[in-house]
């Protein structure tokens, strides 16, 4: 938004070289107004005593309180500032989206990259184009390579023990969240189940289809099977959401 006041943003970090160039990247972004820095997480909390701010960029790995306790921290805030890690390790990532973050920034920081992440955080405190969902991003790993995929993406999901498998148009990955997490997340963005082991995104469902009390839905060239249990949640969540000039 034009006229939205910039962003307050709080930089954590233990290592000096890496606060120093963070918060000058930040300073460079017209969208972001003040920086305050804390140099680990006690500091920070003692910070946000007297400097609420819109968003916490934080290193994960310091000594004492790290990154992923200080966040779990920032929960219980009446006021909780949201959270971008910024961090040299990719396996947290998992972590990062169970606390609800709203990026995960990798080292060395890419000042386009950086961008990216204060557009997300400008978008969730102002009502950006899919505020109504606050579209996350998913880290998910492939060949030792962590890759990110938005939830919007995201067709169907399959329950695969503790762990849940996410379909997109094109590809699935097997990430480490089960699907009852997933289905309270992501319920009020569109996601309802159809079966104990599958939940679908209304918005790319193509066609539900009756065939002697069976009812299947289709998803691109996916067909997949409701269950006599959730039929009826699944008609009604589909009428409450259809669209005029949607078949």
């Amino acid at each position: 938004m034009a006229d939205a006041p910039p962003l307050s943003v709080l930089v954590v970090d233990d290592e000096e070289p890496a606060l120093a160039e963070l918060t000058y990247l930040l300073g460079r972004d017209e969208r972001i107004g003040r920086v305050v820095t804390a140099s680990g997480g006690p500091q920070a909390l003692k910070v946000l005593e007297q400097e609420p701010v819109d968003v916490v960029f934080c290193d994960i790995a310091m000594p004492g309180l790290d990154g992923l306790d200080l966040a779990r921290v920032l929960a219980r805030f009446a006021r909780r500032p949201q959270v971008v890690f910024v961090t040299a390790y990719d396996q947290h990532a998992v972590d990062a989206f169970e606390l609800q973050a709203t990026d995960y920034v990798m080292k060395p920081v890419r000042a386009e990259r950086l961008s990216e992440a204060v557009r997300r955080a400008v978008e969730s405190r102002d009502g950006g184009p899919d505020t109504a969902s606050d579209d996350e991003t998913i880290a998910v790993e492939l060949g030792g390579v962590t890759r990110f995929v938005q939830r919007s993406q995201v067709r169907y999901v399959e329950a695969q023990g503790d762990y849940a498998r996410l379909h997109t148009a094109t590809e699935s990955h097997l990430v480490r969240i089960p699907l009852a997490t997933l289905e309270e997340r992501w319920g009020a963005a569109g996601f309802v189940r159809i079966h104990r082991s599958t939940l679908v995104a209304l918005r790319h469902v193509d066609e539900v289809r009756s065939d002697a009390g069976r009812f299947t839905v289709r998803l691109g060239d996916d067909e997949l099977v409701v269950s006599r249990r959730h039929t009826r949640e699944l008609r009604d969540r589909l009428i409450r959401s259809a669209r005029p000039g949607r078949p």
